[in-house]
């Protein structure tokens, strides 16, 4: 009887952690049919700016708008996932991600395209906000290190699928990419509602103003908003215009720069991953900024070198996104230590998304600008900047004690 009784306690628990591992993946897709919405600006860039006649600089801000709310809301809205409920503003930012896609597709001028990929882009910070508050509620602790390293591979494996599909671009136009997308992002918006069950709220009143002073009044995520920021001005320096570059450092067509890309973009998910298994040994998170921001800096002079062949540069590339994607991964693991108390879960990832979506909009501008003011290798000296800046704030992350350890 009790052998008998064991047995179904061990299935029980097999299938509860089969369930559990399903709802995760299903959270992560809702990151990367998001992260399909920032990788399609850069691999149709060069046919918005030729179709609206926009110059360089001007087109960079296809980029750079989707992340425009972002910087400025990005708190407001993970307090409203703590407020709300998470599975609320996954499901509404798929919804608005779609809203935005569709619209963009009319567009007849820069205006309206860029208004469109603002509203695309708080969509997208919605859902990648709320999602990994969700992750933290359906995976067991000792889980949380693997579950958010594949929360963390979100963006590099959206970005990769979505720069594979460049023959579909050729075929559909840039504005056929972008109803496809619409059509994407409501149709798993529909598959989510149905297939994840919402998690739910805490009925405690709480006053949202005073979340908001208690989480900006904390230095931990202060500390992890400005590495993400460095994070992603330093990445979408790179790859924000990487499809374009290929095609001129090799003498290919745009799609197959797009490609080709994507490989590169995929290294990013490996080094995701194999973060999450240093993380799970005991490495330090500080250290591992230090080395990643350090390596991303020096392969960005190989990347702009004019002076090393083409396969070379994509070489260095490859590097680049590998242990660039150590940095995500530290930084989401990192917010549930660095918040005042663990009800601003949401809130600590917000002021995080911010600071990414601050750099996802400084890097594509400041590197447009610098690129056609300066050339191209003046841009690894703006990478090696914010890199350094990056270190220093690694080593003071180093000193500072998690919130969480010294309010008990």
């Amino acid at each position: 009887m009790d052998k008998n009784t064991g047995t179904m306690k061990t299935a029980h628990r097999s299938r509860t952690d089969r369930s559990r591992w399903l709802t995760i993946f299903l959270i992560v897709g809702a990151g990367i049919v998001s992260a399909f919405q920032a990788g399609k600006a850069p691999m149709a860039l060069a046919d918005i700016q030729v179709e609206l006649g926009l110059t360089l600089a001007i087109a960079s801000w296809v980029l750079s708008a989707f992340a425009i709310v972002g910087a400025l809301a990005g708190i407001a809205i993970g307090i409203a996932v703590d407020h709300a409920g998470a599975w609320r503003l996954v499901v509404g930012g798929l919804l608005v991600q779609a809203a935005g896609s569709a619209a963009g597709a009319f567009s007849g001028g820069a205006s309206v395209l860029l208004a469109s990929r603002a509203v695309e882009g708080l969509g997208f910070l919605a859902t990648t906000i709320a999602a990994p508050a969700l992750i933290a509620a359906v995976a067991r602790p000792r889980d949380h290190d693997r579950a958010f390293a594949l929360w963390a591979t979100f963006f590099p494996v959206g970005m990769t699928i979505i720069m594979l599909s460049a023959p579909l671009l050729s075929v559909l136009e840039w504005r056929g990419f972008w109803l496809l997308n619409a059509g994407l992002l409501l149709a798993y918006a529909g598959v989510f509602a149905a297939c994840v069950d919402a998690i739910p709220v805490s009925s405690a009143r709480r006053s949202a103003i005073g979340d908001i002073g208690q989480t900006l009044s904390a230095t931990g995520p202060w500390l992890l908003a400005a590495l993400f920021a460095a994070y992603l001005a330093i990445y979408l320096a790179v790859f924000g215009f990487l499809p374009s570059l290929l095609s001129d450092w090799l003498a290919i067509g745009s799609e197959a720069g797009s490609m080709l890309s994507a490989g590169a973009v995929a290294a990013g998910a490996a080094g995701c991953l194999a973060c999450g298994q240093l993380l799970t040994r005991g490495a330090r998170p500080w250290l591992i900024l230090v080395v990643a921001f350090a390596a991303m800096a020096l392969c960005g002079f190989g990347i702009f070198s004019e002076s090393i062949p083409g396969v070379l540069a994509y070489a260095f590339c490859i590097v680049f996104s590998f242990i660039g994607g150590f940095i995500p991964v530290v930084l989401i693991d990192a917010v549930p230590r660095h918040v005042p108390r663990p009800t601003l879960i949401g809130a600590g990832m917000g002021f995080l998304m911010q600071g990414n979506n601050a750099g996802f909009m400084i890097g594509p501008a400041v590197t447009g600008i610098i690129a056609s003011s300066l050339g191209w290798p003046a841009v690894s000296f703006f990478m090696a900047a914010v890199a350094f800046l990056a270190v220093g704030l690694a080593l003071v992350f180093r000193l500072r004690p998690p919130e969480a350890a010294r309010g008990g």
